[in-house]
């Protein structure tokens, strides 16, 4: 952990919290400048005022007599966008609450007590950092990062932040909800599949859970950055909390449709792993980040995934003659391994997994 933690160091490590923190700061520096073909157009409106991004109560999903139209508006919702808002989901507020307030103290720390956990090997179960891998990145990204394993919650927590000292009780609240919240998710969306509700059960109880909690910081110039590249995530589901608007999903048409911030609501994103088990027929949400002028902004997102190492294909039920498997199998642990030597602003990671039938 040391030698990892000098090498950063050494590379000249600068945050962009350390950046806004600094106070002077008029412009951003050149490493975070997008080319303009990758600059988001803040200020249009494009998507936002013709589209209607759903959301579901997903109290409704305990209801025998209702839960079948919910299941096909989730159906709808993951073919038409690979995403969608939930509410009524069970997390109560106050946990979400407590969460967002033990991140909001973490990135307050200062920055020798964070490079505690400073990381640029994407292996490491738990990591702080900033923009994708401060060390690789041609362009950088406004955001600051602590990324931890999660479950079970009982192996990894240790390892987790000690200061603030409310970080591993808070959080951990957060992590939990999720992981029980993911497994209802799971049943629904391989119910809207036609599948058995308990298809990835087993893989559900094992699965790998990695919260990844980001902090943007206001952005002096925030029309030629960004807080994330547009990217699909890899595993199952993610799981979204927003402390304010920020996200944008890529829509059908290619147009970037921002995320409306609603309160209460947490976002759930569909990942490699389930375009790759449903054989196409729903796809992964590519989606990116945005950073503003005026605050900053925090999120909490909960990434699914079967085990590390167990791989994950078309399900059988899901393919036939003329719909042969689209897609070769893939494993979490695949994954890391192609981002520690590629750029995923490149290609991603789920085209390398695509047959010539698809």
């Amino acid at each position: 952990m040391e030698e990892t933690n000098k090498s950063v160091v050494d590379d000249c490590f600068t945050s962009a919290m350390a950046l806004t923190d600094s106070g002077f700061l008029q412009h951003v520096p050149t490493r975070y400048i997008l080319p303009p073909s990758q600059r988001p157009m803040l200020g249009s409106s494009i998507g936002s005022d013709t589209i209607t991004l759903p959301v579901i109560d997903l109290s409704l999903l305990h209801d025998p007599l209702l839960r079948p139209c919910v299941i096909h508006e989730i159906e709808m919702a993951c073919k038409g966008f690979g995403f969608f808002q939930i509410i009524n989901h069970g997390i109560s507020s106050s946990v979400v609450k407590d969460a967002l307030d033990a991140a909001t103290r973490f990135f307050d720390l200062p920055v020798d007590e964070k490079m505690l956990l400073g990381s640029d090997n994407v292996h490491t179960p738990v990591r702080y950092g900033t923009s994708l891998n401060h060390s690789t990145d041609k362009v950088h990204y406004w955001r600051d990062f602590i990324k931890h394993y999660s479950h079970p919650l009982s192996k990894w927590i240790d390892l987790w932040p000690s200061n603030p000292p409310c970080y591993k009780e808070k959080v951990g609240k957060y992590a939990e909800a999720t992981h029980v919240l993911h497994k209802q998710l799971i049943e629904a969306i391989s119910e809207s599949l036609g599948l058995e509700k308990n298809y990835l059960q087993e893989e559900i109880e094992e699965d790998s859970q990695v919260m990844a909690v980001n902090c943007y910081p206001a952005c002096p110039e925030p029309e030629i950055a960004l807080g994330m590249p547009p990217h699909s995530d890899f595993g199952s589901l993610t799981i979204l909390l927003q402390s304010s608007q920020g996200l944008q999903i890529m829509d059908c048409n290619k147009n970037w449709v921002c995320v409306p911030y609603i309160e209460g609501a947490l976002i759930v994103q569909l990942g490699d792993q389930i375009e790759v088990m449903s054989n196409g027929i729903y796809k992964s949400v590519v989606h990116r980040v945005t950073v503003n002028k005026d605050y900053k902004r925090l999120s909490f997102a909960s990434l699914h995934s079967l085990p590390l190492h167990k791989k994950i294909s078309p399900a059988l039920e899901l393919v036939n003659e003329n719909k042969p498997a689209a897609y070769g199998e893939f494993s979490f642990n695949d994954f890391l391994d192609y981002i520690s030597s590629n750029d995923i602003t490149q290609q991603r990671f789920i085209d390398t997994l695509k047959k010539n039938n698809l």
